[in-house]
């Protein structure tokens, strides 16, 4: 019963954006989380705060990137692992060209 409940409650018909209802609907995601709008009895699109969105995108990418690491660590080599210093040979990088770069992060 309460899955039926929270259904009605999160729901809103298109026809109250017409009806001028959009300030109240809007106060309402705000306040209640995200609204389902139907349109034909048929789902339409999803309302959320501008916090709730980014939270929903921030764990989105969470989620990509894990399982990218999880990818990567599946296929990880030790034996193929170059140093920085390889690197830094190969490429003729010094120490003089990395002054400067001390505090940069790389994600």
């Amino acid at each position: 019963m309460t899955s039926v409940v929270s259904a009605i409650r999160n729901t809103v018909s298109i026809s109250l954006f017409n009806r001028g209802q959009a300030g109240k609907i809007f106060d309402e995601v705000k306040r209640f989380g995200a609204k389902v709008v139907m349109k034909n009895n048929m789902p339409e699109c999803v309302l959320l705060s501008p916090d709730e969105y980014t939270k929903l995108m921030d764990e989105l990418e969470d989620a990509q990137l894990a399982l990218m690491a999880e990818e990567r660590l599946k296929n990880f080599d030790p034996k193929k692992v170059i140093s920085q210093e390889e690197i830094d040979k190969e490429f003729g990088i010094t120490a003089e060209d990395l002054k400067g770069f001390e505090n940069v992060e790389l994600e």
